[in-house]
Protein backbone atom coordinates (compact mmCIF):
# COMPACT_ATOMS: atom_id res chain seq x y z
CA UNK A 1 0.00 0.00 0.00
CA UNK A 2 1.16 3.11 -1.28
CA UNK A 3 0.52 6.19 0.81
CA UNK A 4 -0.82 9.49 -1.14
CA UNK A 5 0.93 12.66 -0.64
CA UNK A 6 -2.22 14.37 0.73
CA UNK A 7 -2.61 12.08 3.16
CA UNK A 8 1.09 11.95 5.15
CA UNK A 9 0.66 15.89 4.40
CA UNK A 10 -2.49 16.04 6.66
CA UNK A 11 -1.00 13.74 9.41
CA UNK A 12 2.09 16.14 9.98
CA UNK A 13 -0.72 19.12 9.81
CA UNK A 14 -2.37 16.58 12.35
CA UNK A 15 0.55 16.89 14.93
CA UNK A 16 0.47 19.17 18.23
CA UNK A 17 2.51 22.44 18.71
CA UNK A 18 5.38 20.98 21.24
CA UNK A 19 6.18 22.33 24.99
CA UNK A 20 8.90 24.67 23.41
CA UNK A 21 6.53 25.85 20.30
CA UNK A 22 3.97 26.79 22.98
CA UNK A 23 6.41 28.50 25.49
CA UNK A 24 8.12 30.15 22.45
CA UNK A 25 4.77 31.28 21.03
CA UNK A 26 3.02 32.37 23.84
CA UNK A 27 6.03 33.87 26.27
CA UNK A 28 9.18 34.37 24.40
CA UNK A 29 7.73 36.30 21.74
CA UNK A 30 5.96 38.73 23.77
CA UNK A 31 8.58 39.13 25.71
CA UNK A 32 11.13 39.98 23.45
CA UNK A 33 8.64 42.34 21.65
CA UNK A 34 7.53 44.31 24.43
CA UNK A 35 11.54 44.65 25.66
CA UNK A 36 12.44 45.78 22.20
CA UNK A 37 10.02 48.36 22.47
CA UNK A 38 10.23 49.19 26.45
CA UNK A 39 14.01 49.76 24.74
CA UNK A 40 13.21 51.79 21.88
CA UNK A 41 11.23 54.21 24.20
CA UNK A 42 13.72 54.43 26.40
CA UNK A 43 16.70 55.03 23.97
CA UNK A 44 14.30 57.99 22.62
CA UNK A 45 13.61 59.30 26.16
CA UNK A 46 17.84 59.60 27.14
CA UNK A 47 18.06 61.06 23.71
CA UNK A 48 15.46 63.70 24.09
CA UNK A 49 17.13 63.84 28.00
CA UNK A 50 20.46 64.79 26.59
CA UNK A 51 19.57 66.93 23.81
CA UNK A 52 16.80 69.21 24.81
CA UNK A 53 14.98 68.49 28.04
CA UNK A 54 18.03 69.47 29.99
CA UNK A 55 17.80 73.32 28.78
CA UNK A 56 14.42 73.61 29.42
CA UNK A 57 14.02 75.90 32.57
CA UNK A 58 10.56 74.38 33.31
CA UNK A 59 11.55 70.40 33.37
CA UNK A 60 14.84 72.09 35.67
CA UNK A 61 12.75 73.35 37.97
CA UNK A 62 10.55 69.97 37.98
CA UNK A 63 13.25 67.67 38.82
CA UNK A 64 15.25 70.05 40.91
CA UNK A 65 18.40 70.32 38.68
CA UNK A 66 18.38 74.22 39.44
CA UNK A 67 18.37 75.89 42.52
CA UNK A 68 16.38 79.27 42.35
CA UNK A 69 18.65 81.84 43.66
CA UNK A 70 17.19 83.89 46.58
CA UNK A 71 18.03 87.48 46.29
CA UNK A 72 17.02 89.43 49.38
CA UNK A 73 14.92 92.83 48.09
CA UNK A 74 16.58 96.71 49.18
CA UNK A 75 14.99 98.00 51.99
CA UNK A 76 14.50 101.44 49.70
CA UNK A 77 12.98 99.74 46.26
CA UNK A 78 10.15 101.81 45.84
CA UNK A 79 9.35 105.24 44.60
CA UNK A 80 8.11 106.21 48.06
CA UNK A 81 10.52 105.56 50.18
CA UNK A 82 13.22 107.07 47.86
CA UNK A 83 11.17 110.13 47.91
CA UNK A 84 10.79 110.30 51.59
CA UNK A 85 14.12 109.91 52.30
CA UNK A 86 15.33 112.18 49.82
CA UNK A 87 13.48 114.83 51.57
CA UNK A 88 14.80 113.85 54.85
CA UNK A 89 18.11 114.22 53.87
CA UNK A 90 17.79 116.94 51.55
CA UNK A 91 18.04 120.43 53.84
CA UNK A 92 16.41 122.25 51.45
CA UNK A 93 12.90 120.51 51.83
CA UNK A 94 13.29 121.11 55.53
CA UNK A 95 13.84 124.60 55.52
CA UNK A 96 10.55 125.10 53.28
CA UNK A 97 8.53 123.56 55.43
CA UNK A 98 9.45 125.85 58.42
CA UNK A 99 7.04 128.37 59.51
CA UNK A 100 8.75 131.82 58.94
Amino acid sequence: MEESPSSSSSTTALHPLSYWDYLHLFLLRPFLAISFVFSFILLGWVLAWKLVLVHVPLVQEIFGLRKKTFKPKPPTRHRFSKFYSSMNRDPQHSDSKKPN
